[in-house]
């Protein structure tokens, strides 16, 4: 995995680097809810932002990234290669 140092918390913490994944079904705010539902349910504390135009999606979460990728595959969302 790789690593940052964190500046939000603690800037001794080691925190995962934000996931991006650009998912193609991922087409308006509806979809943005449904996204960040659902990464949210690997993570409550998870912060989600998409940009609707490039059907980019960032994720900060402590969540594995196979994780939020199947989630989000499981809820019609696959992310592009």
């Amino acid at each position: 995995s790789t690593f940052r140092v964190c500046l939000l918390c603690d800037l001794n913490q080691e925190c995962p680097m934000p996931l991006e994944l650009t998912l193609p079904a991922m087409t308006c705010g509806h979809c943005v809810k449904t996204v960040t539902a659902a990464v949210q349910r690997l993570d409550p504390q998870a912060q989600v932002s998409a940009d609707l135009t490039t059907h980019l999606v960032r994720v900060d979460t402590s969540a594995a990234r196979d994780a939020v990728v199947t989630a989000l595959a499981a809820e019609g969302y696959p992310a592009a290669p």
